[in-house]
């Protein structure tokens, strides 16, 4: 088995850490104690405890993002006047983020966790950060999004965009809790289902009468 760098096993224990406990509540002793490296191996390689996170992202949003942005780039190609069809572009929006699950390479559950966790934090330099991960994907999706929704108001279009990061926000975060509400009815582990579902609830609500 090869041996696990240093930086990676602080990426890992982070990553483990901050789905687990949250941001605020893993300290960076804790970080050190659970990779097993020094507090002089963090201050080394990140610096600080935003540094550490800024990177767990990275690491995992990097690859994530330039999906997205590939399927969607394939959708508008396909496309008449490249004009996507809305639920296309929200599966090439939700689709890599809920598939990230199925790959432990990739974060797993784990990292949807996380990633589901942080969307709801109040805190701003967390939000400030995660904007800036999502900057390019934005700047990609928002004018496919407008196209393929010509007529809404633009306080009606920010209000559903928001509500559709809130929606894909709580699957990521808390997908388990369907399958107990529903008494097993409901499959979290069937991704694709998921994605289907999912999708199909955004549309609706993107497209819904004002």
């Amino acid at each position: 088995m090869p041996r696990i760098d240093t930086k990676t096993r602080i990426l890992d224990a982070s990553e483990q850490l901050f789905a687990g406990r949250g941001v605020s509540g893993t300290s960076i002793r804790a970080i050190t104690a659970k990779a097993k490296v020094n507090l002089a191996a963090i201050h080394y390689h990140f610096g600080s405890k935003e540094s550490v996170l800024e990177s767990v992202l990275s690491r995992r949003l990097i690859p994530l993002n330039a999906e997205r942005l590939t399927l969607l780039e394939e959708y508008e190609r396909r496309s008449k006047n490249n004009v996507v069809a809305l639920p296309k572009i929200i599966e090439a929006l939700v689709g890599p983020a809920l598939r990230v699950s199925r790959d432990p390479k990739k974060g797993g559950g784990l990292f949807m966790k996380l990633l589901g966790r942080l969307v709801l934090e109040p805190d701003e330099k967390i939000q400030s950060l995660l904007t800036n991960q999502f900057r390019t994907v934005l700047e990609r999706f928002m004018p496919a999004l407008k196209k393929a929704l010509p007529g809404l108001e633009p306080a009606d279009f920010y209000w559903r965009l928001h509500f559709l990061v809130g929606a894909m926000a709580h699957t990521m975060a808390d997908s388990e809790r369907i399958q107990t509400v529903s008494g097993g009815i409901c499959n979290p582990d069937d991704t694709e289902d998921t994605i289907k579902r999912l999708v199909s609830f955004i549309v609706a609500g993107m497209e819904a009468e004002s």
